[in-house]
């Protein structure tokens, strides 16, 4: 007799249990090709009879490789969705940016009945604190803790409870953060660091270290994740102390050992100004990743040490790492402090085999560094490429051009940034505008908006918008209306504000005035040169030699000496320094010769020297002689000669540059046919064609 045939179901399960296993294999390996794969093989051999705990894995499948449309098919294509479909879908929408259709998913859930569950609650509330408008996301978050209220979620449920808490802290309700954190019964260190992380990215330092001791005073232990928002609150308050004894007990507990940990003493240390410490920790590093390099850089760059930023980088890329967004734009800001406008265009380059260039950061970080490098027009060239801005972005597109002087161009960004209602303007984006009105000569626009910042964009006026008006009034002739408002600051002037004054005083010959600025600058900063100078030059320029001569033994009296005026141009990778009256180049007879030439050939197209700020009583022809002499006109004679037609001369110069070598500069550009490019302790010059970009308004 034949046997009878076994039954077809068992089979089938067999299958079906296997493909899920295919499934989770894909969603282990993230390889959506996998997982397509175990779909077409189930819909080939157990459709239609697809088994709900197979739909349910290809919902999850879908959602956790964020792929929206094949996930809500899937979610669609089942007759009878669980919990566990609608929980897979709704997590993966929330955990991948997509708040709207997992809370339309959380709400299609309800009505039909499924009762939620306590992995489907948090990551609702995930979604609830990341939609985008923020009185949606106040209004939805509490409908679905209300919810999870009823059905018993709340407050017992520490994980619900802590998705619950960490979406109110997101979306400003502090009140309701603290109330909830309090009817907790079991408050984990998971609650504990929903509120120290919190706290940190909410900018109240002092609240995550209370957060973290009551950790500690109920009995709880710290974990990685406390542990680093400990060392970011340290160093968001630079608490150097607290930090450094918090460090003995990481150590002591074993927790330097975790890379996440180092990372966040690392950074901890640079915010302190402690870049040596900072150095050993990451020496000391048994592991990196990406964030540690970026760390050490970031600690580099905010302590002025922008040549070992680089040279940190350098070695991420020798030991293998890819440069991410962050390093690159991290390292974007070093070239912008060493005004490395070659080191800039190599790393944009490598931004761009990197395909990181469309990047908002990067994108960002390489406007403000081709602005501070005085590349207006590749600056204008990422900006306006820019597929969407941020506050950053528009900040160093008005920072380039206020770099410039173009004030024009400053207020039309600006007032696009207003249209375009995205964006709000900060602190930062006001002195940027007042900066470019002040160096463009816009007084009456510049000052307009000082006077209606706090009504139109809520910002009160700060001591670097007072030194900018100050600069302003100062630049157009109004020293007397300046020292008003000086005299009605809110705030104890700084040395920036009484700096602005003296050399507005200096550029107009206001003496008396000039002299009451110098002596507040003295008292707040008496050993500064520079305003010792200034204060000398001014009296030398109105004819007042005796003065300006007691100022100068004033200087050598108390052993103040004076900066010297230095200029340096980079050609082959080598820098060249000159030094006022500097004999000591190798190319110095060359550069003299020139100069001897550009000056028969200047004085022919009418050019005369400007000699009001020779620093002594000295005959009008020494005095010719003295400012030809001047540091920027060596280096520039020097570029001439070595670096080709064609290519724009760049000089660097430490002191503003002066009337005499800003006047030569426009007539060389236009004799010698070559731009020209200056940037002086205050701002860049464009010469070309016997024009400046300043306008002579500087």
């Amino acid at each position: 007799m034949r046997r009878a045939a076994a039954p077809v179901a068992a089979p089938l399960a067999t299958d079906a249990q296997l493909l899920a296993a295919a499934v989770e294999a894909a969603i282990a390996s993230r390889s959506a090709r996998l997982g397509r794969a175990a779909h077409a093989r189930a819909l080939r051999l157990v459709a239609p009879a697809v088994p709900p705990f197979l739909r349910a894995h290809l919902v999850n499948l879908y959602s956790k490789l964020d792929l929206p449309g094949p996930a809500a098919a899937a979610l669609a294509s089942d007759p009878s969705p669980t919990v566990v479909s609608y929980t897979a879908f709704i997590s993966g929408a929330a955990q991948h940016g997509r708040p709207a259709p997992a809370l339309s998913a959380f709400a299609a859930m309800l009505r039909l009945g499924l009762r939620p569950n306590d992995f489907t609650f948090p990551s609702a509330f995930k979604a609830a604190a990341a939609i985008a408008a923020p009185r949606s996301a106040a209004a939805i978050g509490p409908q679905v803790h209300a919810l999870a209220l009823r059905l018993g979620y709340l407050p017992a449920d520490a994980f619900v409870a802590c998705a619950a808490l960490d979406m109110y802290f997101k979306t400003g309700r502090l009140a309701l953060a603290r109330r909830l954190f309090e009817e907790m019964p079991n408050r984990n260190v998971v609650a504990w660091n929903a509120v120290m992380t919190n706290a940190v990215l909410d900018g109240r330092p002092l609240e995550t270290v209370e957060a973290y001791f009551g950790l500690r005073k109920a009995g709880g232990m710290p974990n990685v994740v406390s542990v680093c928002a400990f060392f970011n609150a340290c160093a968001g308050a630079t608490y150097l102390s607290l930090g450094e004894q918090f460090h003995g007990f990481v150590v002591k507990c074993g927790f330097e050992m975790d890379v996440s940990v180092n990372n966040s003493m690392v950074d901890f240390y640079g915010k302190c100004r402690c870049v040596e410490k900072a150095r050993a920790v990451f020496d000391g590093m048994g592991v990196r990743n990406s964030v540690s390099w970026c760390c050490m850089v970031v600690a580099y760059a905010q302590n002025s040490g922008e040549e070992e930023a680089f040279s940190v980088y350098l070695g991420a890329r020798r030991a293998g790492e890819e440069p991410t967004d962050f390093m690159v734009s991290s390292v974007l800001t070093t070239c912008a402090g060493l005004l490395g406008l070659e080191l800039g265009r190599a790393l944009h380059a490598v931004a761009v085999r990197s395909c990181i260039d469309a990047n908002i950061f990067v994108a960002s970080a390489l406007v403000d560094m081709y602005g501070k490098c005085g590349g207006i027009e590749d600056a204008e060239q990422v900006f306006f490429e820019m597929p969407q801005r941020n506050l950053v972005t528009w900040n160093a597109m008005i920072g380039s051009y206020a770099h410039i002087g173009d004030a024009r161009n400053a207020l039309a960004v600006f007032d696009d940034m207003i249209k375009c209602g995205e964006t709000a303007p900060n602190y930062i984006t006001l002195v940027n505008v007042l900066a470019a009105c002040s160096r463009g000569g816009l007084t009456r626009e510049g000052y307009e908006l000082f006077k209606t910042m706090n009504d139109r964009f809520g910002i009160k006026p700060r001591i670097e918008h007072y030194a900018c008006v100050v600069d302003l009034l100062g630049r157009a002739g109004m020293e007397e209306q300046a020292y008003e408002i000086i005299q009605g600051m809110p705030m104890r002037p700084s040395i920036s504000v009484w700096g602005a004054l003296l050399g507005a005083c200096k550029m107009h010959g206001k003496t008396e005035l000039g002299r009451i600025a110098a002596e507040k600058l003295f008292e707040l900063d008496p050993q500064d040169s520079g305003n010792h100078v200034l204060l000398s030059n001014m009296f030398a320029s109105a004819g007042r030699w005796a003065e300006a001569t007691d100022v100068r033994k004033e200087m050598k009296n108390v052993g103040i000496k004076k900066e010297p005026g230095r200029s340096w141009i980079t050609w082959k990778n080598v820098v060249h320094v000159f030094q006022a009256k500097d004999t000591k180049h190798e190319m110095n007879n060359e550069i003299q010769a020139l100069l001897a030439k550009l000056r028969s050939q200047m004085q022919a197209a009418g050019y005369m020297p400007d000699t009001q700020y020779a620093l002594y009583d000295l005959e009008e022809e020494e005095k010719e002689s003295e400012v030809f002499q001047h540091s920027e006109k060596l280096a520039l004679a020097f570029g001439l000669i070595c670096i080709p037609p064609g290519v724009p001369i760049r000089i660097m110069k430490n002191l503003r540059i002066c009337a005499d070598c800003h006047r030569a500069f426009k007539f060389i550009s236009g004799i010698a046919g070559r731009e020209i490019i200056v940037r002086d302790n205050n701002r860049f010059h464009h010469f070309k064609n016997y024009e400046c970009s300043c306008k002579d308004y500087w």
